[in-house]
């Protein structure tokens, strides 16, 4: 069974049709890129999977649930994480801080434990911090987890986002361009990065624009263009896919 499927999903935008009947799927422990030109609607597709954005048809399943129309902490809850094309860090919080927010909506819920710090909150917030740390040494940021998220460079505000992500060990992780704008060297750290991650069994979703990194980390990849999807297949297939070439690479 798919870890996720989206089935036939249309999204309209004041008459525009944006998402055109688009199906995909990703299977547990599998790395899959989607890539298309600017405007084919990659983006809108991850607003509506982890439910930023309602559908106008068609649907989404994840572990074989109908996610359909659930809220993004609902979608996330379930073990659907995102990073977002544009960086969001809290600038005025620490490094750690942005850790610890991250898992907010998977701790106590209860107002009232929260301000007694019950016995089962103080657990909670010890393994939090646990897993701040583990994740601050993983990604290289210890030595800037108490200095606010604003004064990082952009590469390493993408680690952040990267990062706090991870915080509630989800299953299946969207990355939103995780390689734009980024220096090579940063580029060669995010891959290994996700490398490193899917080897542990987590699965990626996965826009980018630069092929490379497209080529060398995923295993599958689905190609849209003008909200249609035009292509599938193993990355050596989409490379000499022609309406691929005509679509993404204009020629």
């Amino acid at each position: 069974m798919a870890l996720l499927e989206t089935t036939d999903v249309w999204k309209r935008f004041y008459g525009l049709d944006v998402l055109r009947g688009v199906s995909l799927h990703v299977h547990p422990g599998e790395v899959v890129g989607l890539i298309g030109p600017n405007g084919s609607g990659k983006t809108t597709l991850f607003n509506c999977i982890t439910g930023q954005y309602s559908v106008d048809a068609g649907r989404v399943v994840f572990k074989g649930r109908d996610i359909t129309g659930y809220s993004p902490h609902r979608v996330c809850g379930l073990g659907v994480t995102r990073t977002f094309q544009m960086v969001q860090v809290y600038p005025g919080l620490s490094v750690r801080d942005n850790l610890l927010v991250a898992l907010q909506e998977h701790q106590e819920r209860s107002v009232l434990a929260r301000v007694l710090r019950v016995a089962r909150v103080r657990e909670a917030e010890a393994r939090a911090r646990d897993r701040a740390a583990a994740l601050l040494e993983e990604f290289a940021l210890v030595r800037l987890a108490d200095q606010p998220a604003g004064v990082l460079s952009y590469g390493q505000r993408k680690l952040l986002e990267f990062a706090s992500a991870l915080m509630a060990e989800p299953e299946l992780i969207l990355l939103d361009e995780p390689a734009a704008a980024v220096n090579p060297t940063m580029i060669e750290r995010m891959k290994e990065h996700v490398r490193r991650i899917h080897a542990r069994g987590k699965a990626f979703l996965i826009i980018e624009h630069n092929m490379s990194v497209v080529m060398d980390i995923c295993e599958r990849v689905v190609v849209l263009d003008h909200g249609e999807k035009i292509a599938e297949g193993v990355p050596a297939e989409i490379q000499r896919d022609p309406q691929v070439l005509q679509a993404y690479f204009g020629r």
